[in-house]
């Protein structure tokens, strides 16, 4: 896996990875930037977002659950000194589907946490407290 950072302009730089993706990075407004793209802790957040949703998707498909919809909604608190680094941050699933079984749901969620989400398990091991909770939405 690689990443290219390209600097733009001030705080404002191109994310590229070998995926060919980019993803614009900017610093904050407050700063004087003009918030053309993500800030890079977001990206963090979004990462463990995209990483702990995919492993609770892939988990309820094959425990053959009717999902639908998944939205996983992430808070975090930062230390307020430098750096500031995240202190906590908590994940909400929000699981849509037809009879989905709770067990089930708070399984998934249990093992992506434990075993298999790799930017959770990263960050914990760093020192970040990380919880988690369901809500399951019949359709």
């Amino acid at each position: 896996m690689q990443a290219k950072i390209q600097w733009v302009n001030k705080a404002h730089f191109i994310a590229s990875a070998n995926s060919g993706h980019e993803v614009p990075l900017d610093g904050a407004p407050e700063a004087g930037e003009k918030s053309r793209g993500c800030r890079p802790m977001e990206l963090v957040l979004m990462g463990l977002g995209g990483c702990t949703s995919f492993d609770v998707v892939n988990i309820l498909a094959k425990s053959r659950q009717n999902v639908v919809d998944c939205v996983t909604e992430i808070t975090a608190e930062r230390a307020t000194e430098i750096p500031h680094v995240f202190k906590s941050i908590h994940i909400t699933f929000k699981v849509s589907g037809k009879d989905l079984n709770e067990t089930k749901v708070a399984r998934a969620a249990s093992l992506s946490a434990e075993k298999y989400c790799s930017a959770s398990i990263m960050l914990e091991r760093g020192g970040v407290k990380i919880t988690h909770d369901y809500e399951i939405i019949e359709v």
